[in-house]
């Protein structure tokens, strides 16, 4: 069965390889800003599951049969704004300014789209939630780590399988959610469109 990640992120092609699963990568091209502007006042989860139908959608569209998976993460912090890529050194700094130390709630939507014969004939989708415990990096820390340029271009500033990894001093759920795709939630949504996790692998 073809399984198609409609994702350019590394670190979700990562977690389907190692779970047994050699993915086709699609990027969806999708423009985010867009699609949430589009939405009237969305709760958090409704974004990031908005965005991964999109992307989901936007894939579909050129498949013929197959499963396509979109994904999109976002960081709900204490205060309750939601966080996407910061993009710059300095939005990321004052990222960790607020969240050292602290609790954040990482969100992560799925959309499962069947196609065959070109046409989406069935969709799943979920969101996932996990609290992630911040460790508190000392400056000279932080400024190595924004100058890896890992931070900038993942959901929160941070990630839990690379280096910061080192700051982040627990979660409390799916911990492969956090890093981009939830294994078990995707086999959750696999199942609804019936297709087993097997047949993937």
């Amino acid at each position: 069965m073809r399984f198609v990640l409609a994702s350019a992120s590394p670190a979700r092609l990562t977690v389907l390889r190692n779970a047994g699963v050699e993915p086709v990568v699609r990027v969806s091209g999708v423009d985010e800003d867009a699609v949430a502007a589009a939405l009237t006042d969305p709760a958090p989860a409704d974004l990031v599951t908005a965005l991964a139908v999109a992307k989901a959608e936007a894939v579909a569209a050129d498949e013929r049969d197959a499963v396509v998976v979109g994904c999109d993460s976002m960081l709900l912090t204490p205060d309750g704004s939601v966080e996407g890529k910061p993009g710059a050194v300095e939005v990321a700094r004052e990222r960790w300014a607020r969240m050292a130390g602290r609790t954040g709630t990482l969100l992560t939507g799925h959309a499962v789209l069947r196609v065959a014969g070109g046409e989406v004939v069935d969709r799943a989708t979920d969101h996932e939630a996990t609290v992630v415990r911040f460790g508190t990096p000392t400056a000279d820390e932080l400024e190595a780590y924004l100058a890896s340029g890992e931070p900038l271009g993942v959901a929160g500033a941070f990630t839990l399988d690379g280096r910061g990894g080192w700051f982040v001093d627990g979660i409390d759920g799916d911990p492969s959610s956090v890093i981009g795709i939830s294994l078990p939630l995707t086999r959750r949504l696999l199942g609804r469109i019936g297709v087993r996790v097997s047949d993937i692998w």
